[in-house]
């Protein structure tokens, strides 16, 4: 059986020091509408930090090894690959798992054609994240121009994607929250109008000053149980809240007054992108070709890459990636 190198876990789940390079992992196989596809570079994501901890739902097909999006080109295909991609094609895409490798067996329909104009690099810090942006704010959010978004966690990757992806549709205004005034700042070089920092104060009622009671059309929340409250507070009448992720907690403790959601009609709504079908993401993914392809070609989007580590440093780039101090992906490549 051939092998390959792959990122790997001691004892199946652990802290960053159980990573490791298995060079004994086995080569994955193509089938059906599979590409093989030779890994360039892969970028790190939250979800990566959960899985590795055993903390994360992994999909029943994905991989054990970690990881979901990458950049590399293909060298054989599955018996019913989509067609338009040849062998050598080089390509980025999105996939269950299995990024942390040497090569990946992915589903052609999330795969995409490499523009010249992207890096290795770039090209990797595009699916997982543009995806998920793309997904929040059109087809779960509905969002339309002339609206105001507020984007928390404004200096992650989804976030910075969100912030360039609603600035090009004609938001009336962007928010964002974040730790710092710093990231804050970064964040309106990319296209917010103002930022409020979480750690300053009550983030929730600045916004509503900010804005002089309206608060905001569309929210796009990673937080959960801690911020609950206060999205309901800011949201406008008519309002959407989507929700991506727990970083906060699934509990909200206290007592909650729903009448808001009565008041001002808000519409609160979760949702998720891995656990997925390939049908919808391969749809997700064409939005992400037509929408948002021919502005990383002309420079409008950009790909902000916090920091490049060598695939060998994988526990270095986990542990940054745990401290919350990027602004902008953080990318492994592979000689």
């Amino acid at each position: 059986m051939a092998t390959i190198r792959a990122v790997d876990i001691k004892g199946g789940t652990g802290p960053v020091s159980a990573l490791f390079i298995n060079s004994e992992t086995p080569k994955p196989v193509p089938t059906g509408s599979q590409a093989l596809v030779k890994v360039k570079a892969f970028g790190l994501n939250r979800m990566d930090l959960l899985q590795r901890e055993g903390r994360y739902p992994v999909p029943p097909q994905a991989p054990k090894t970690l990881g979901v999006e990458f950049s590399g080109t293909i060298e054989s295909f599955g018996s019913e690959p989509e067609r338009g991609f040849n062998v050598g094609d080089e390509v980025f895409g999105l996939a269950y798992g299995g990024a942390y490798a040497e090569y990946i067996a992915v589903s052609t329909h999330m795969l995409v054609h490499k523009p010249k104009e992207l890096s290795w690099e770039e090209a990797a810090g595009i699916p997982e994240t543009w995806i998920t942006a793309t997904q929040a704010l059109y087809v779960v959010g509905g969002f339309v121009p002339g609206k105001s978004v507020l984007w928390h966690a404004g200096a992650s990757s989804v976030s910075i994607a969100g912030i360039q992806l609603a600035k090009a549709d004609n938001a009336s205004a962007i928010y964002v929250t974040a730790s710092s005034r710093e990231k804050i700042e970064f964040c309106k070089s990319l296209g917010a109008t103002e930022g409020f920092s979480y750690k300053d104060g009550d983030w929730a009622q600045e916004l509503l000053k900010y804005t002089d009671g309206k608060g905001v059309d569309f929210i796009i929340d990673f937080v959960g149980a801690n911020y609950f409250n206060q999205n309901l507070d800011v949201a406008a009448r008519d309002g959407h809240i989507v929700n991506l992720g727990l970083m906060g907690g699934a509990v909200v403790k206290g007592d909650v007054d729903i009448g808001r959601f009565l008041f001002k009609r808000i519409r609160y709504e979760g949702s998720t992108l891995r656990s997925r079908d390939e049908e919808y993401q391969g749809r997700l993914r064409d939005t992400l070709v037509e929408h948002a392809l021919p502005r990383f070609v002309d420079g409008t989007f950009k790909v902000v890459i916090d920091k490049v580590f060598k695939w060998e440093d994988i526990q270095e780039a986990h542990e940054l990636l745990e401290s919350s101090k990027t602004m902008g992906k953080l990318i492994c490549t592979i000689d």
